[in-house]
């Protein structure tokens, strides 16, 4: 390709160069490949990290070799990547021979790490070649490369000398042309003439992407699930059969109109990015600033430190060499004396000469003296002691302690450990109860600090909204409010001590209910059976007792099934609107019902109560009927669900169950933990929901006449709870009323 230099031009795509980067040889993408993790790697990027897969076993294979003259490594330093590509390509049909002959590439290990996102990416058999070329991003290399290489020209390869600079280049000829010789190469009504160009480029790229499955078909669908295009091949009988695909029109469409909106989205906040870039950069500095800070303070402890220890060292030192001076000179001083005690030295040598004195007078007058020393140099011999203890048990020192705190040393203001969330404590309606727990090892804390925002749908993800903060919390729970109905919520919490905040726990989802929580107490009034109900002092939970009352109205039954609920309601009804309740049925219950019912319908169950009856009258009895079956797709004034035994049984013939068949297996759920109900009076629906995660469990048209109150019907012992914001919720209002 002919280039000319000429004057250098403004570079409108300069600030992307970050995004043309590739993350392995850290330089501008050479014919990128798309991962399947959706990154883009070069191409010999991707082959040099295949070789650097396989050089523990290169060397392993090629350790007795590397000293030979003729081994690969010495013959062939810089081996060919196109040999590499077909050696991990072919490595099915190579045998051992050529293996130990040539590269000790191992061609069925196929696996490294993506440098984006440190997930193993598989080639598979087909190795590089099952990659797509990044096309796209290619482009935007060369267009970055043309306008950073502002001084250099593409010229015409088919001109004439003097060569004239090209103005377009042909996709197909794969060529680029000034003018002149475009319309001569491409004369008009000829075939050529519908060649596609573009602006002078060096990058040709094929018209057409191709399957790298199936090489001579060409891509139309998208896969969904791998997120990349493939041919029709691949989802008859390929790798794509039992993904969902898509047309690429459409795929390209939803695709483009998401990354538009997103960067529409990106464009209309600049400025909030500007200012968000300013606080960092003041961030920037105040770290900077801190941290310089820190570090002279920690210099100026440890300055401290080292001069008390080298005070204490000094004096320590000095009595070392005081007593050693003074226990030395004692030493020396009694080997002297000793000294003496030998023959023709010292003090034996001058008893030898005073013994040698003839004159009886001045002998008498000299021995006085000198037998005194010999009978103490006597003594000294026979009971020999050293004058000093030559061991230096009283200066050993022992700096364990020390040693342990000086281990133990650190910053006076501990990082606290991330709080967990207890999502079994923890409880989100209108209003949320998040409860956390502390690491037992935890250091104390000042307090916690609540984080919590709205989550979207992905393709609204621009609308997520910001972080609510929730600060000053001194419990291990706080309550939000103010929360939107149906929606979904991420909550997370950290601990702060003497202004340093810890790390944030993993962050927690909760759903809202899909209505206002209805909030009610048990009525004691109506219904009610003191006998068989004990109902808590609150009016918040009521129990089933099995016990004499229950026994002594079932010995009036002599033939026949027995059947005999107790029936207790709210005190609060529900005339219009649509309202969510929520509550905990025991799990040892053996049974419960719970739902709604109407007035008129509680009127004919309180004032004609049946102790016996046929199974047939209970309108889910479980007894397998057509005529029941039948009976219960009418529209009725009360809807019950069953519960017990650790079970929920979804009516049978309910036609309204989310999720479910006719099977008895598909009917009977294990029993949440919390179960809600939500009533739509205008709808006449009700559903019911697994209050955890919000789950529909069951939903059925329900007839709303007169005022709809929420039901249960307890026998045989068992117990139901109401959630704390269903009571708070009715305590609150009669507060206010009083």
């Amino acid at each position: 390709m002919s280039v000319s230099r000429r004057s250098s031009i403004a570079v409108p795509i300069r600030n992307i160069e970050r995004e043309l980067i590739c993350p392995i040889c850290k330089e501008l993408f050479t014919h990128p490949l798309i991962l399947p993790c959706q990154h883009s790697v070069c191409h010999k990027c991707v082959k040099e990290l295949l070789l650097l897969n396989h050089e523990d076993s290169f060397s392993t294979d090629a350790g007795s070799e590397s000293s030979n003259p003729g081994s690969p490594r010495s013959r062939v330093p810089s081996p060919s990547m196109e040999r590499l590509d077909r050696l991990v390509r072919s490595g099915s049909t190579a045998s051992p021979s050529w293996r130990r002959s040539s590269f000790s590439v191992t061609p069925r290990v196929t696996t490294f790490p993506c440098p984006g996102c440190q997930h193993d990416i598989d080639l598979g058999e087909r190795g590089i070649s099952m990659l797509f070329r990044n096309f796209t991003l290619e482009s935007i290399v060369e267009r970055y490369r043309q306008a950073a290489r502002a001084a250099i020209a593409i010229m015409c390869n088919m001109c004439k000398p003097p060569v004239q600079e090209a103005t377009k280049s042909c996709m197909d000829c794969k060529a680029s042309y000034c003018n002149e010789c475009f319309k001569t190469y491409h004369p008009w009504g000829t075939p050529k003439a519908q060649h596609e160009y573009v602006g002078p480029t060096t990058n040709f790229r094929p018209k057409v992407l191709m399957c790298p499955e199936h090489e001579m078909e060409k891509v139309n669908m998208y896969c969904e699930v791998c997120r990349r295009p493939v041919c029709h091949l691949c989802k008859l009988g390929g790798s794509h059969a039992n993904h969902k695909v898509t047309s690429m029109s459409s795929a390209y469409k939803i695709l483009k109109e998401k990354l538009s909106k997103s960067i529409h989205y990106l464009i209309s906040k600049e400025d909030q990015v500007r200012t968000q870039i300013s606080d960092l950069e003041v961030l920037i500095n105040q770290t900077q600033e801190n941290g310089e800070l820190a570090e002279r303070q920690v210099n100026e402890h440890f300055e401290c430190l080292f001069d008390i220890l080298q005070e204490r060292k000094d004096e320590m030192l000095r009595s070392i060499v005081q007593s050693k001076s003074r226990r030395l000179e004692q030493l020396q001083s009694q080997v002297e004396e000793y000294q003496g005690m030998l023959e023709n030295s010292g003090l034996v040598g001058y008893a030898q000469e005073v013994l040698k004195e003839t004159d009886q007078s001045c002998f008498v007058q000299t021995a006085k003296q000198l037998h005194t020393r010999i009978q103490k140099a006597t003594e000294s011999l026979k009971m020999f002691h050293p004058a000093a203890d030559p061991a230096f048990d009283e200066f050993v020192l022992d700096v364990s302690k020390e040693e342990t705190l000086l281990k133990e040393l650190s910053f006076g203001r501990r990082v606290p450990e991330p709080p967990i969330i207890d999502e079994t404590r923890s409880c989100v309606y209108n209003e949320g109860l998040i409860c956390w727990k502390l690491p037992e090892d935890s250091v104390p804390t000042d307090r916690q600090v609540l984080e919590y925002r709205k989550v979207v749908a992905e393709e609204h993800e621009e609308e997520e909204g910001r972080w609510q903060v929730c600060d000053g919390v001194f419990g291990p729970s706080t309550l939000v409010c103010d929360l939107d109905k149906d929606s979904t919520y991420s909550f997370r919490v950290r601990s702060c001590r003497d202004r340093v905040y810890g790390f944030y726990s993993p962050e927690v989802t909760f759903h809202t209910p899909p209505a206002p929580v209805f909030g009610f107490l048990f009525n004691e009034k109506c219904g009610f059976s003191p006998e068989r109900l004990v109902l808590s002092k609150g009016r918040d939970a009521v129990e089933s007792m099995a016990g004499l009352a229950f026994l002594l109205a079932s010995e009036r039954v002599q033939t026949g099934s027995y059947i005999s609920l107790d029936y207790i309601i709210g005190d609060t009804g529900i005339s219009q609107g649509r309202h969510f309740w929520a509550f905990r049925v025991e799990p040892s219950s053996y049974l419960v019902k719970v739902g709604v019912a109407s007035d008129c319908k509680l009127q004919e169950w309180f004032h004609n109560p049946r102790d016996t009856s046929s199974p047939r009258y209970d309108h889910d009895s479980g007894h397998d009927s057509g005529s029941e079956d039948a009976c219960y797709e009418l529209s009725q004034p009360f809807t019950l669900v069953t519960v017990g035994m650790g079970k929920l049984f979804i009516p049978k013939g309910s036609g309204g169950a989310a999720g479910t068949s006719g099977d008895q297996g598909d009917r009977v759920l294990p029993v949440p933990r919390r179960i809600g109900v939500c009533l739509d009076y205008e709808r006449g629906r009700v559903y019911f929901y697994d209050a955890d995660t919000m789950r529909c469990l069951y939903e059925r048209q329900v007839e709303c006449t007169g005022t709809m109150y929420p039901a249960f019907g307890l026998m045989g012992g068992g117990a139901v709870r109401l959630e704390e914001f269903v009571t708070a919720k009715r305590t609150a209002c009669a507060e206010t009323h009083q």
